[in-house]
């Protein structure tokens, strides 16, 4: 990964476009980056020529950085903002007072999230509350994502599932009718991406296999 003060691109953040949320956000986004490029908040401060407790306060949502003052914190990780399409989302009734969020398109991970070990919540995951879902093999995390469009709310699917990845797994998903009739539109209208997107999922399995 390019670190600042050496040859190559800055790694893109990709945010939705109309992006609007507050702090936590932010803070999520500045904690993810340092903790990607491998350095201390000292060390961070130090680049970006502001003081630890600063960065701290940013990172731990107590106080809201500047564009500019984010954008150089950023850049001393080896990162750039890019615009991404905003997702919206649809609860679908499922029958019988249960339902399901299902959005009008896919969206990316970074890799060290969507290939990151998960355990869920009791709330989503009450059958084997605890379990660890390793996300680099495939069937655990095909089983991950059936949790997770069966229970998941918006914030729960674009924290855990990747766009790519859903499309590797979708044919092996063990999913309710209901459920798969409601997400089959949004995947219908990537299937003219699905090879290149099973492609770049297969990539990026055999890069970190």
């Amino acid at each position: 990964m390019p670190r600042p003060g050496r040859s190559g691109p800055a790694h893109a953040l990709r945010y939705p476009i109309g992006y609007s949320k507050g702090m936590d956000d932010w803070s999520r986004l500045l904690q993810l980056a340092r903790q990607d490029s491998g350095v201390s908040q000292l060390e961070l401060a130090r680049r970006a020529g502001t003081s630890r407790p600063t960065l701290s306060a940013y990172e731990h949502g107590r106080k809201a950085p500047t564009a500019d003052t984010l954008e150089r914190l950023l850049a001393a990780a080896g990162f750039r903002i890019a615009a991404a399409p905003l997702v919206s989302w649809r609860e679908v009734s499922l029958g019988r007072g249960r339902s399901c969020w299902v959005p009008d398109r896919l969206w990316r991970l970074p890799v060290v999230e969507a290939f990151a070990d998960v355990v869920l919540p009791l709330e989503l995951n009450w059958s084997t509350p605890g379990r660890r879902f390793v996300t680099r093999d495939r069937r655990e995390r095909a089983r991950l994502y059936e949790v997770l469009l069966r229970e998941g709310a918006p914030g729960d699917l674009q924290r855990w599932v990747d766009g790519v990845l859903l499309v590797d797994v979708w044919d092996d998903l063990v999913l309710p009718r209901a459920v798969r009739d409601a997400w089959q539109p949004t995947m219908d209208a990537d299937l003219g991406l699905r090879g290149r997107s099973a492609s770049g999922a297969e990539a990026a399995l055999g890069a970190v296999s």
